[in-house]
């Protein structure tokens, strides 16, 4: 399951930095597929393909994010989800919104790096 921030959020950037795939965003900031990866092109959900250069619009104008799409909590990385252990404020959860399994995440990694 991705990891997701919640409102609780400081805005305190202690993560960000900490994320292997280049998930977590700042409030307001556009993102894209292809940061922190070695992805050039993404097929979306909806079957369109898009650059993974192209922005993004932001999940949250307010709080530091992370893009779903691209956490694999910290798998093939670290032993647990790094933003969640530097978090401060115990901001950064499970998301219930994106289960996944060991395999999954290990799958997503090896897409997102090539």
């Amino acid at each position: 399951m991705a990891i997701m921030i919640t409102d609780e959020c400081i805005n305190c950037a202690a993560c960000e930095p900490e994320c292997p795939n280049t998930a977590i965003y700042e409030g307001g900031a556009q993102w894209t597929w292809g940061g922190g990866t070695g992805l050039q092109e993404v097929e979306l959900e909806d079957g369109t393909t898009v650059s993974a250069s192209e922005e993004q619009a932001p999940y949250s104008d307010e709080f530091y994010y992370i893009v779903s799409g691209k956490c694999t909590e910290c798998i093939g990385f670290h032993e647990e989800p790094q933003c969640a252990a530097v978090c401060p404020v115990d901001c950064c959860v499970s998301d219930p919104d994106y289960e996944e399994s060991e395999e999954e995440l290990v799958t997503k990694k090896d897409w997102l790096h090539l």
